[in-house]
């Protein structure tokens, strides 16, 4: 496995996301709802991979929920930057990170794919997150 780094531009939030895909197969979407759009977010994440959120700062963390309140959205509250965003669910806790976060970013990467989950139930945003996203290790988040 490959393991890459996610930051915000200030250092105070970070990730480590392990995957064993190559980057020119990773599936990299551009959900359309109204925080993705606003924050230019590029969704990554691997089912067969490892992710870990950390905070060197904990007090520049800022969670945000909205819609259905089942995920957090973690922001920096210092620089803005998004890192990704985090699910606890009964199937357990899974990510996804921002790869416009990645330090570096690949030249590599995938043209996203947009995305809608618009008319998903939040049951249905559960399952789906669980079965597609990153598996979270431990976190000092």
């Amino acid at each position: 496995m490959l393991e890459y780094l996610i930051r915000c531009h200030c250092g105070a939030l970070s990730a480590r996301y392990q995957t064993a895909q190559p980057i020119g197969n990773w599936n990299v979407r551009a959900c359309q709802c109204s925080f993705c759009r606003a924050h230019d977010g590029l969704s990554i994440s691997d089912p067969a991979g490892r992710l870990e959120f950390a905070a060197s700062s904990p007090e520049r963390l800022q969670r945000y929920r909205f819609g259905s309140g089942i995920t957090e959205f973690l922001l920096c509250r210092e620089c803005g930057v998004y890192i990704g965003a985090r699910l606890a669910s009964e199937y357990g806790a899974f990510g996804i990170v921002n790869a416009r976060a990645l330090v570096p970013i690949p030249p590599e990467l995938p043209a996203p794919l947009p995305m809608d989950y618009g008319s998903e139930s939040a049951s249905d945003k559960r399952t789906r997150r669980s079965a597609r996203w990153t598996p979270l290790t431990a976190s000092s988040l």
